[in-house]
Formats: C-alpha cells, structure tokens, sequence
C-alpha cells in the first residue's frame, strides 16, 4: 500500500486558524489547540457582547436624558418624561432624544415644556369638571 502525505491537508486546515489568531498575544497565536480554544472563546464572547452593546447603549442614552431633565431648567423626572411622552404619543425614541438633548438643550427644553404645560392643563380641566359634577 502506497504512503498517504496528509501535510498540505492539515496545514490548509489550520492555517485559518492562524490567520484568526493571528493578533492574539504569546501562545495563543503559535500553538495550534491553544489558537482553536481562543478563537472559539473569542467567537462567543462576540456573540453574547453583540447583544450586551444595544443594553449598554440604551442605559447610557437613559442616563443622558435623565441628567438633561433634571437640570434647573426643567426640573422633571425621566420617568414622567417618558410616561408623558407615550400618553401625547410622540414618536421618539431614546437615541433621538439622547441626541437632541446634548447637541440642542433648547429644543429640548421646548419639547418638555409642551408635555409639561399639556399634561398640567388636562389635569386642571379634569380637576375642574369634578367640581362641576360634585355641585
């Protein structure tokens, strides 16, 4: 029985193993078993920290638009911001609003003013019309 070289077979097969290891430090990028056991570590710390990032970005837009509402000028809560926000069913989403409120603190002012001064003047009116019920 003829001799079987399988060298080219097994160099083509960890040869792209390499080439994904290739930035790792030390041992992790020369030796073959070390190199698989990385990439394969590395290839499912991407995929948990791909989700990760759209939670991490969205606490940082909550933060940013929690501080800008809490200022003097507006003095407000996030939480009521954003309830009010739903109840007159203004289509922005957190990124938006994260956005407006460092890039233009004064349109973002007028934006919470106007939930503010609607949410202030249902409540008067529904205050009013129990006392009219009432006498």
């Amino acid at each position: 029985m003829t001799r079987v070289k399988r060298g080219y077979t097994a160099r083509r097969r960890r040869k792209g193993i390499r080439l994904f290891a290739s930035t790792f430090i030390g041992a992790h990028s020369r030796l073959t078993r070390m190199s698989t056991q990385q990439r394969m570590r590395a290839l499912v710390s991407s995929h948990r920290d791909r989700s990760r990032k759209k939670r991490d970005f969205r606490r940082l837009w909550i933060t940013r638009i929690n501080a800008v509402t809490r200022e003097d000028r507006v003095s407000y809560s996030y939480s009521r911001f954003i309830h009010n926000l739903y109840k007159k069913q203004l289509l922005l989403n957190r990124k938006i609003l994260a956005q407006i409120a460092l890039s233009n603190k004064i349109c973002f002012d007028i934006i919470s003013n106007k939930i503010i001064n609607q949410s202030n003047t249902k409540i008067n009116q529904t205050n009013t019309n129990k006392g009219i019920k009432e006498s």
